[in-house]
This record gives structure tokens, C-alpha cells and sequence, in this order.
């Protein structure tokens, strides 16, 4: 507890005003520090899935690949959609989280 946070409570217990105490989950929160890395890596795996997808498409003058990139965009398209959705969702624990 920190001094300052001491001498509050000192003088909360002293005058016989309501105490509040904050409890925090450490679990939870080792969890939730764990989501955010994982967070932050998909966004960077994401991101280099599209410039490489985006690379592929500026190759037309080979018609394998870019036969391939389009075929593929669909499940990048959806690639992406689950990648945003984790994203939302940790940062929608993150903010409950943070009012705790």
C-alpha cells in the first residue's frame, strides 16, 4: 500500500468514515495482460497478411498466383473479420478491467 494510500486510510479508520477497499483478481489480471499481447501479435499478423496478399495482386503477370490471391481473399476476408472480433473483445475486457 502506498503512504499516501496509508494515511488515507488512517485517517478514513481515525474519523470512522467508510473505507472502500479495491480488490484485484491477479489471475485476471495475468489473463488479461496475456490477451493483450496476444492482441497485439495478431494485429501484427494481420497486417503482414495483407501485404502479402496485396503483393500477390500486383503480380499479374503470373496467372497462378494471381488466380491464388483472389480465390484466397475470401478467407482473409474472414481472417481478418476473427482477428478484429478478439481485438473488440480484449479490448472490451480491457476497459471493464480498468474501471475495477
Amino acid at each position: 500500500m502506498a503512504s499516501n494510500a496509508l494515511s488515507e486510510y488512517a485517517r478514513d479508520v481515525l474519523l470512522k468514515q467508510p473505507v472502500n477497499v479495491i480488490y484485484r483478481n491477479q489471475t485476471a489480471d495475468e489473463f488479461l495482460a496475456e490477451m493483450i499481447l496476444l492482441k497485439n501479435e495478431l494485429n501484427t499478423i494481420g497486417k503482414n497478411f495483407n501485404q502479402v496478399v496485396h503483393k500477390l495482386h500486383t503480380l499479374d503477370h503470373v496467372p497462378e498466383i494471381k488466380a491464388w490471391a483472389i480465390l484466397n481473399e475470401s478467407s482473409k476476408k474472414i481472417f481478418m473479420k476473427k482477428v478484429d472480433e478478439i481485438k473488440d473483445k480484449v479490448n472490451q475486457i480491457y476497459q471493464q478491467w480498468l474501471q475495477k
